[in-house]
């Protein structure tokens, strides 16, 4: 496992308000864990922050910690979504990662975080 760097964050500049950020990273790369062939798709992260945000340039470095990565889609998207949630801890997250076909066939895998409420 590659160590990831650290992401930065910023306050949210209206806490009391609900408004979403969609941020989409199309040019995604990692690699196959079976073939070591590399694996494109795009990676679209939703989420209602709370008291923080993501910051953009650590994320895209972020991002970029996966291209030589062995790691299935399923592991990735999940860990993304522990990363981004651990750090920024938002009211609300998805994950969505979609890859290009392979085989003729495409893969999107979708993890969601949600605060739980007492």
């Amino acid at each position: 496992m590659v160590e990831k760097p650290q992401l930065e964050l910023f306050e949210n500049p209206r806490p009391q308000r609900d408004y979403t950020i969609l941020i989409r990273c199309p040019e995604f790369t990692s690699v196959c864990p079976k073939t070591g062939q590399p694996d494109f798709g795009e990676i679209e992260i939703e989420y209602i922050p709370d008291g923080l945000c993501i910051e953009l340039k650590s994320l895209k470095f972020y991002m970029q910690s996966y291209r030589n990565e062995g790691i299935f889609y399923e592991q990735l998207t999940n860990d993304i979504l522990d990363d981004l949630t651990e750090s920024c801890r938002p009211r609300w997250m998805r994950v969505v990662s979609r890859f290009t076909p392979r085989g003729g066939i495409t893969t999107e895998v979708r993890a969601e975080y949600k605060v739980k409420k007492s």
